[in-house]
C-alpha cells in the first residue's frame, strides 16, 4: 500500500466542498422548509420526509468528516 498518500483526502476538494456544503446548508434549509410548509400544503408523510433528509446530512457529513480526520491525521510510519 502506498503510505505516501496517508495525508491526501479520500475525496477531490470540489467533491469536499460540495458535499460540505450540502450536509451543512442545503439538506438542512430543504428539512426545515419540508417541515414547515409541507404539512400546510397536504403534502404526506412529512415526518418521515424530514427524517430521512436529516438521516442524509448525517450521512454525507460523517463521509466528509471521515475524509477530513484521515487527511489530518499525521503519518506516523517513519517513527518505527
Amino acid at each position: 500500500m502506498g503510505e505516501s498518500n496517508t495525508n491526501d483526502y479520500l475525496l477531490p476538494d470540489k467533491a469536499y466542498q460540495t458535499l460540505k456544503w450540502l450536509a451543512l446548508i442545503a439538506l438542512p434549509a430543504v428539512a426545515w422548509l419540508v417541515g414547515a410548509v409541507g404539512p400546510q400544503w397536504g403534502l404526506p408523510h412529512c415526518g418521515e420526509i424530514v427524517t430521512t433528509i436529516n438521516a442524509i446530512g448525517l450521512f454525507v457529513g460523517a463521509l466528509i468528516g471521515v475524509s477530513q480526520l484521515t487527511a489530518a491525521k499525521p503519518d506516523d510510519s517513519d517513527e518505527k
